[in-house]
């Protein structure tokens, strides 16, 4: 390991680690970063020519990550590294020997993340990587989709919304934006299948995308309603825990309400991983416009909230 330098050198007596630090310590030590630098390194750059070489894969790998834990945009988290001596120490940068990697080489790097469709390889090496410690997709399927915001307003460079982005009503409000659709695994609350679709897409046409094939039971919320025959097709093993819902002209009667208070006691395992995702991780609007650039977003989240998720187990195996 190189020696530090006087730029990040620390004589603060006194000085106690932080929520960040402790954050950045734990992924540091959970993320898998061999198996995912070898899924990005077939399409990196090469050192070719007398020009200034490609910062390193690795960096650029952890760099992405800050963004997607902190919500930052590209010009955002070069300031933030500049500025936090925990998230430099976290990429490997020491201001010393080297600056920090400016807007637009952390631009072309998520640009090629999202031209080679790396988001879906990144989120099935981590899969793996769980898979062999032991975290692996069991026999029950929780599927839900939660609304991510977009900008509705049209005041910006093309004067109209993002085309991609749609308006649905949810209870007695408009949104707009997209839905995340999810299926999480009913023991370990991990995401082992997900799908990105315009908000106005009703969750019921994504459920086979949900699907693993070899559950042996199901559970979502009153959406999925109907769609037993579906379940039975794409899981042919599976009985079907959708919650009964009720109609106009036809409320539920008290043991159909008992039935989905117990499902539910399953069924709200989901929610974990949107908390991870939108409140933890911050994503609860839209990064970029365009379905594309906000599904490969949403991918890596996922990745990053199963290993969020899974952290205590994988660091007492660490120890």
């Amino acid at each position: 390991m190189d020696q530090q330098t006087f730029a990040d050198a620390s004589f603060e007596q006194y000085r106690k680690p932080t929520r960040r630090e402790r954050f950045l310590t734990e992924m540091n030590h959970v993320v898998p970063w061999a198996e995912l630098v070898a899924a990005i390194e077939p399409v990196y750059p090469k050192a070719e020519g007398p020009g200034r070489p490609p910062v390193g894969v690795e960096r650029m790998l952890r760099l992405h990550c800050l963004q997607q834990w902190f919500t930052l945009s590209d010009p955002a988290v070069e300031e933030a590294l500049y500025d936090s001596r925990a998230m430099r120490q976290f990429v490997g940068i020491d201001l010393g020997r080297e600056p920090v990697p400016d807007e637009t080489t952390i631009c072309k790097f998520r640009h090629l993340l999202e031209a080679h469709q790396l988001g879906a390889q990144l989120f099935a090496r981590i899969r793996e990587y769980l898979a062999k410690h032991g975290l692996q997709v069991s026999r029950g399927t929780i599927v839900d989709a939660t609304i991510i915001s977009a900008p509705s307003s049209t005041k910006n460079r093309q004067k109209a919304r993002d085309p991609e982005m749609h308006q649905t009503k949810k209870g007695n409000q408009w949104y707009f934006g997209m839905k995340a659709h999810i299926g999480v695994d009913s023991r370990t609350t991990l995401i082992h299948s997900v799908v990105a679709t315009a908000a106005n897409v009703h969750d019921s046409q994504v459920l086979p995308k949900l699907l693993h094939g070899q559950e042996t039971r199901v559970w979502g919320d009153a959406a999925y309603s109907g769609q037993r025959d579906v379940i039975q097709r794409h899981a042919p093993s599976a009985k079907s825990f959708v919650q009964t819902k009720a109609h106009r002209h036809r409320p539920l009667s008290e043991t159909e309400r008992a039935r989905n208070r117990t499902k539910s006691k399953i069924r709200a395992k989901v929610e974990h991983a949107f908390l991870v995702m939108k409140r933890i991780f911050g994503w609860a609007k839209v990064r970029y416009r365009g379905l594309v650039k906000n599904t490969h977003w949403l991918q890596i989240s996922c990745g990053l909230a199963n290993l969020y998720v899974a952290r205590r187990r994988l660091l007492a195996e660490a120890l």
